[in-house]
């Protein structure tokens, strides 16, 4: 008789464990807290990871190299400073750094605009892209959404 009571405390824990841990596992809310989200803007790191989308950081104090993603399209939020960014054009001297994304020193012709603090730019997919000039340091968010 003693057994009674406890398998049925047991299952009612079992039970209750499940259905409060359901929520967390079928959601897919994901919360970064701010000391992760401060760790990575200091360093340029990326925050998540999916098959669908990253959120990424990034730190930069110079130009970088021209980006063509097959896949991604990319929405950037700059959060500090400034920098000359320019998309469309031709590519020179593009190489393929892995499936789907292709790496370049220089755009010849393309579109020019000056992002600064609060600005959001949406570079579609397969649209050549780069941060031509970088005055003083830029941080930025990056969403990749796969296409």
């Amino acid at each position: 008789m003693k057994s009674k009571p406890l398998f049925a405390f047991l299952v009612s824990g079992i039970a209750l464990a499940s259905l409060a841990a359901e929520p967390l596992r079928t959601s897919g809310v994901i919360h970064i807290e701010h000391e992760k989200v401060a760790a990575a803007l200091a360093s340029g790191a990326p925050l998540v990871v999916t098959n669908t989308f990253k959120v990424q950081t990034g730190n930069r104090t110079q130009p970088g190299e021209v980006e063509v993603h097959e896949r991604d399209t990319d929405i950037f939020y700059i959060l500090k400073g400034s920098a000359t960014f320019v998309t469309g054009g031709a590519i020179e001297g593009a190489r393929e750094i892995s499936p789907g994304e292709t790496r370049a020193k220089t755009i010849r012709g393309g579109e020019e605009c000056r992002l600064t603090k609060g600005d959001v730019i949406v570079i579609p997919n397969r649209v050549p892209h780069w941060f031509k000039q970088v005055k003083g340091r830029v941080v930025y968010y990056v969403v990749k959404v796969a296409q």
